[in-house]
């Protein structure tokens, strides 16, 4: 199978939930804002959306939206703590928190990215996001992953949406267990692969 994913965006969760799980991708590195790959062929044909990530499947089909991707990687492997058995209610927590970072998290992070958004309300989504960090700080005190003891495909995609505060200057300093966990994830041997392939792919050709 084949990930298209470029630096910086949440297509580094399916990278992270690969290799957390021994799945073997080949990484095709996209240009999204000319919605190009790197041969000049148009993303769009791959994508119509323009957007990372997408899986390309070995029968030649595609799949979009990191949440969804992320679910089917680990359903294809059995077994695997990232994602628990369809119909347990350990599942629909992890769940839970995919949804909650996908809106509350990620949306919330499109204003910062947009140079359009006017000041006014991008000091507005600046607060909001930093009201859902001191929100996680208390969750995460006392725990080491979001659902418990267990490192989930949640915590792939939660750490990516975590580290664009670095892009934006908001310190996580301000709320310790927060920065524990994100510090406890940027440890893992998946996670340090997945940034790695990322440093090469902004230093290649």
């Amino acid at each position: 199978m084949k990930l298209y994913l470029t630096p910086h965006a949440c297509s580094l969760a399916v990278d992270i939930v690969a290799r957390e799980l021994g799945i073997l991708l080949a990484l095709e590195w996209v240009d999204v804002r000319a919605k190009k790959l790197r041969d000049g062929s148009d993303y769009y044909k791959v994508n119509p959306k323009g957007q990372v990530p997408t899986l390309e499947m070995d029968d030649g089909e595609f799949l979009t939206e990191g949440p969804v991707i992320v679910q089917f990687l680990a359903d294809g492997v059995a077994g695997n703590d990232l994602l628990a058995a369809p119909g347990s209610m350990a599942r629909y927590r992890v769940l839970e928190w995919m949804n909650f970072v996908g809106t509350e998290l990620h949306k919330g992070f499109t204003p910062l990215f947009r140079p359009t958004t006017p000041r006014e309300y991008r000091d507005i989504a600046r607060q909001n996001l930093e009201n859902r960090f001191r929100w996680l700080d208390g969750v995460l005190a006392g725990k080491p992953f979001l659902t418990g003891a267990t490192f989930t495909v949640a915590d792939a995609y939660c750490y990516t949406i975590l580290m664009w505060s670095k892009l934006h200057d908001i310190d996580l300093t301000r709320w310790p267990s927060l920065k524990a966990y994100v510090e406890r994830i940027a440890d893992r041997p998946s996670v340090k692969a997945a940034e790695k392939a990322e440093r090469a792919a902004k230093t290649g050709p």
